[in-house]
């Protein structure tokens, strides 16, 4: 959530820069415009409320023949606070929706565009391997080695869910472990098991909450949403909190299943398990002082690079436009691993900095100077990488000329021995 303070005082600014992710003008003159008529209703209702007070002590000053004509007036100002405090309480709610659906200002340094093709390559890492022989999609190296089961995961669930097997799945659990050992023993990273299930307060604070509401899974019951990612708890872990500053900056990571619709990709990557609605993830969440946080995004991009690094696939880092960073985001770089298979760039990895507009919904600050006034902190998180694009990665870079997989010399120690699959 935006400071409504910039919004009222720098109107102009706050329209030119959100303009250059795509938002209208009109969005901005209607927060304004509500801003302005639920200050008017405030001080209005002050003043009748400062009235009610001032009369109810002249009231016991009067005698008694005064009295009843005057308790007449107070119940008929009474009606009329009653009635003002009803419209402030509906203009206040709209005033909310109109600033929940207010996104993110980019930062300067955030390239403008108008979509996709207006993202800057930063720089590239490895080169792509040379096979001598054609290779294969992931898809078909799965099924071939019997580690990936399309047909049962779609009986199992329905379409887009797939079965890991055997080594498949000890190399998904490998990936994983060797991600969370790396975050915590040498990234700094705090590991937490966080619930894959939130309420709505915990979904709002990060901005998923009503922007993406129709690509998450609910019950509507329990009011409680399927995670997206473990960004949601792990951002929301301090809400209402103020953080002491000698505890700053903190580095929280996690592994978590992640849900989500996929409305937005109806009909794309439908083969193999690119995209998902239940996928693995390792997240990485940094709370910490504004002043820092662009130094602490390009240390996040680090931090997910080198997982690509030490699994020696050619990797490559993608600033986004302004069009392409998502709704919270104020700048990200896309992390993406070479699939030779698929003949593409994956993205494992979205690295942010949300500056404070997480923290402003989440009401997370700290104190800058002992005894003195409170500020937000800045959020940033990032994929530390995201499954199954990692899995697929490493597939089709290590396939064998004979169909089989090596695993890579980085999660060999987490494969129980095993240096290959083969076929059986």
């Amino acid at each position: 959530m935006l400071d409504i303070r910039l919004i009222r005082e720098q109107t102009a600014l706050v329209k030119t820069e959100l303009g250059k992710a795509g938002v209208a003008a009109a969005e901005i003159d209607r927060v304004v415009e509500c801003d302005a008529e639920r200050r008017r209703l405030q001080r209005e209702l002050d003043e009748l409320r400062a009235r009610r007070t001032r009369e109810s002590k002249e009231l016991g000053r009067m005698a008694p023949e005064e009295r009843e004509s005057r308790r007449a007036e107070m119940r008929a100002l009474g009606d009329q606070i009653t009635a003002g405090e009803q419209q402030l309480a509906e203009i206040e709610l709209r005033f909310n929706d109109l600033m929940l659906g207010i996104r993110n200002i980019p930062r300067p340094y955030v390239p403008v565009g108008n979509g996709e093709a207006d993202n800057v390559i930063v720089r590239s890492e490895g080169e792509p391997r040379k096979f001598d022989f054609k290779p294969a999609p992931h898809w078909d190296l799965g099924e071939k080695l019997g580690i990936i089961d399309f047909e049962r995961g779609v009986k199992l669930s329905g379409t887009r869910f797939y079965v890991l097997a055997g080594l498949g799945a000890r190399l998904e659990r490998a990936l994983i472990a060797f991600m969370l050992d790396l975050k915590t023993r040498e990234q700094g990273y705090l590991e937490i098991a966080p619930p894959l299930m939130v309420n709505t307060a915990t979904a709002t604070s990060t901005g998923h909450l009503p922007k993406n509401a129709d690509t998450m899974y609910h019950d509507a019951e329990e009011d409680y949403w399927f995670i997206p990612t473990a960004e949601l708890p792990l951002t929301s872990m301090y809400r209402d909190e103020i953080i002491e500053t000698g505890r700053l900056p903190i580095y929280l990571t996690a592994y978590t299943p992640c849900f989500r619709r996929e409305k937005m990709s109806a009909g794309r990557d439908v083969r193999g398990i690119k995209r998902g609605h239940q996928f693995d993830k390792v997240e990485m969440v940094k709370l910490v002082r504004p002043e820092t946080s662009d130094d602490e995004l390009q240390s996040l991009v680090e931090n997910a690079c080198e997982i690509c690094r030490r699994l020696e696939i050619p990797f490559r880092v993608v600033q986004l436009c302004t069009a392409d960073i998502s709704f919270a985001s104020a700048a990200t770089y896309d992390i993406e691993m070479w699939a030779p298979g698929l003949g593409e760039w994956l993205e494992v990895s979205s690295c942010s900095n949300c500056t404070d507009f997480q923290m402003r919904r989440a009401n997370i600050r700290y104190r800058p100077q002992k005894g003195g006034k409170t500020e937000f902190l800045h959020a940033l998180n990032g994929s530390g990488l995201g499954l199954p694009r990692t899995l697929i990665a490493v597939m089709e870079n290590y396939q064998q000329a004979d169909g089989s997989i090596v695993i890579p010399e980085a999660l060999r120690p987490y494969m129980g021995g095993a240096d290959r699959i083969s076929l059986a």
